[in-house]
């Protein structure tokens, strides 16, 4: 609550918001009612986005250069290492071996002296336009198969090929986010365009039961994030 409250006495005041996911929107926009605002998407799909009044807000694209392959959890892994909050940082986008972040104007500086490093990887960084990105549509890897519940502990065990004790192990560790929040309730039935991430698994989509079968058992699609 406070985050949000403080995003709306930003508003207020006449400056921008911080990046926002989707239940931050959700949020604001009900305290927002009835109040003049522009929301700025840094890319035509972004999921973490900023509201402002008049001028937009001021952000800086990166693109992370790396020898290696990099994963979007260990580039996001080494950002929080950094210690700044997730707000200060927008969507993280791999496209065809190419990686790049938003980044707010303020940590600019912190950012390009501090972070050199994702994983046990070097890196450079190079400043883009912002928008660079603008016409960028996420890519995803589509996945279907059969379960026999929509249970998210069955839809996890059946993505990590293990039992749906994993899903209850890692979610005491709370390594298990279910639209931007710790999954608390392992027994929760997914429903079209809930997203979930799983440490060192990944980020998905759940889109819809596509068929049943026979038995009763559904045939689900899912998206991963790539």
């Amino acid at each position: 609550m406070y985050k949000i409250e403080k995003n709306l006495n930003r508003l207020l005041n006449g400056d921008s918001t911080y990046f926002l996911n989707p239940i931050d929107v959700m949020e604001l926009k009900g305290k927002l009612k009835g109040m003049n605002y522009k929301i700025y998407s840094p890319t035509k799909d972004a999921e973490k986005v900023i509201f402002y009044n008049k001028k937009e807000p001021e952000i800086c694209l990166y693109e992370i250069i790396s020898f290696n392959k990099l994963r979007h959890q260990e580039i996001l892994g080494s950002l929080y290492a950094l210690n700044i909050d997730e707000s200060l940082f927008g969507d993280i986008i791999i496209d065809n071996n190419h990686y790049y972040v938003f980044i707010v104007k303020q940590i600019e500086q912190y950012f390009i002296s501090e972070f050199n490093k994702v994983g046990i990887n070097g890196i450079k960084l190079k400043k883009l336009d912002k928008d660079y990105l603008k016409d960028y549509e996420r890519k995803y890897e589509e996945i279907e198969f059969i379960v026999s519940s929509l249970r998210i502990d069955t839809i996890i065990s059946r993505i990590v090929k293990s039992n749906r004790d994993f899903t209850k192990e890692k979610m005491k560790d709370r390594e298990i986010l279910l639209n931007y929040e710790y999954l608390k309730n392992d027994s929760y039935k997914l429903k079209e365009g809930d997203i979930f991430s799983i440490r060192k698994f990944g980020k998905y989509k759940f889109i819809k039961v596509t068929n049943t079968t026979k038995k009763d058992n559904y045939v689900v699609l899912i998206h991963k994030y790539i």
